[in-house]
């Protein structure tokens, strides 16, 4: 009897695409959104320092920034059932851009409150809709690397926009910054007409209050929220808290921090598919509070640019790790709810680490405000903790 022998090599399912057509133009919208946002993040709390408001006015110029960027993301998931991605986009990108030009009106701290305001919505409907339409457009099998592809996008501008914007301020002035800001947002809207303008969505759609009652949304969420805290007072205080004659050193801060981020984020979205995203949340925690406390040294050079650095990694994890873990938990029509609630635990942990910083640094010094920033972080233990197990894909 004769035995016949199958020779024919197993048939490999090749992976799905990464980058379509309607995701490399979503990346448009994203970098003229983030480099909006980021060129003036640093610059505006200066600007309103400078017009004789103190500490403070550094403070509630963010803070404000993120109080309107949180109200308005957990309207966007309603504005994108109504009218779609598209228009939700474009209104965003808007609101980013023309009011970026009247800054340059005036130095009162209302007015830069007001301005502020009008930004944090149009940053609000950007990310939550270019959020949720992004996640549907990766495949699920390519979830972590494609979030943290999108990470690196969303990251350059910050790594570029950040350190260049302070520079610009000291070398030519507010008005430059404020115009570079409103174009390159005004100019990511011809992206859009492009972009896709509803999704057909999986599974059954459920709306913030019932993501905020599902622990397994919300222990991510929380511990991301305590990470972004120190992002918020690191791109707001840090020009402020090390010494005048230290300009370079904040440029090159302001540079380490997203690049290290950048780099972390991705490497962490692609361990994340291969290994699980929730064991990363716990070391992207610790780092993060690890290089807050080491920014106490702020009188030391190398000190600050090692903290930063280390924070940077440390934000990067929890960023891609978090939020993979919250798409994995919902279905496709939930992805508008998490990309809202992940997005309000960013703004919020920003928005509230800025205020409540600033009245810090006023009574204890920065120092003391870095090292209790540091120790509060360490609060989110439990529930990073918690996430460090395996979870379904949906």
């Amino acid at each position: 009897m004769t035995e016949t022998l199958d020779s024919t090599p197993p048939t490999l399912v090749p992976r799905p695409p990464l980058l379509t057509r309607p995701l490399l133009l979503r990346f448009v919208s994203i970098l003229g959104a983030s480099t909006s946002f980021y060129l003036l993040l640093s610059v505006v709390p200066g600007y309103a320092t400078a017009g004789g408001g103190g500490v403070g006015a550094a403070g509630l110029a963010t803070g404000a920034l993120m109080l309107a960027t949180v109200v308005g993301e957990l309207a966007t998931p309603g504005l994108v059932n109504r009218y779609g991605y598209r228009a939700v986009l474009a209104v965003g990108l808007g609101l980013l851009g023309a009011p970026a030009l009247a800054l340059a009106l005036s130095r009162n701290l209302w007015w830069i409150v007001a301005v502020c305001l009008l930004r944090g919505l149009g940053f609000a409907f950007t990310v939550v809709a270019g959020g949720a339409l992004t996640a549907s457009l990766i495949p699920v099998e390519r979830r972590g690397e494609g979030l943290a592809l999108v990470g690196v996008v969303s990251g350059v501008p910050s790594l570029v926009a950040l350190p260049l914007s302070v520079w610009l301020a000291a070398h030519t002035g507010y008005g430059v910054v404020f115009a570079a800001g409103a174009v390159v947002a005004l100019a990511a809207i011809l992206a859009v007409p492009g972009l896709p303008d509803r999704i057909r969505a999986s599974g059954r759609p459920f709306g913030i209050g019932e993501g905020l009652r599902t622990a397994e949304l919300l222990r991510p969420a929380v511990v991301f929220a305590i990470t972004a805290v120190a992002a918020g007072i690191v791109v707001t205080f840090l020009p402020l808290a090390v010494p005048a004659s230290a300009t370079g050193l904040v440029a090159v801060a302001l540079f380490v921090q997203p690049a290290a981020a950048t780099v972390a984020r991705w490497l962490a979205g692609r361990h994340g598919d291969r290994h699980g995203s929730g064991r990363l949340v716990l070391p992207g925690l610790l780092l993060s509070a690890a290089g807050t406390l080491l920014m106490v040294l702020t009188s030391s050079p190398v000190a600050v640019v090692v903290a930063v650095g280390v924070f940077g990694i440390g934000f990067g994890v929890a960023q891609n790790a978090t939020l993979t873990l919250m798409y994995a938990r919902v279905h496709a029509a939930g992805y508008g709810t998490v990309s809202a609630l992940w997005n309000f635990a960013y703004d919020a942990g920003m928005g509230a680490g800025a205020l409540a910083f600033g009245w810090l640094a006023a009574g204890t010094g920065y120092p003391w405000a870095f090292a209790l920033t540091g120790t509060v972080m360490l609060t989110a233990l439990a529930p990073a903790w918690r996430d460090r197990t395996p979870t379904r894909n949906h």
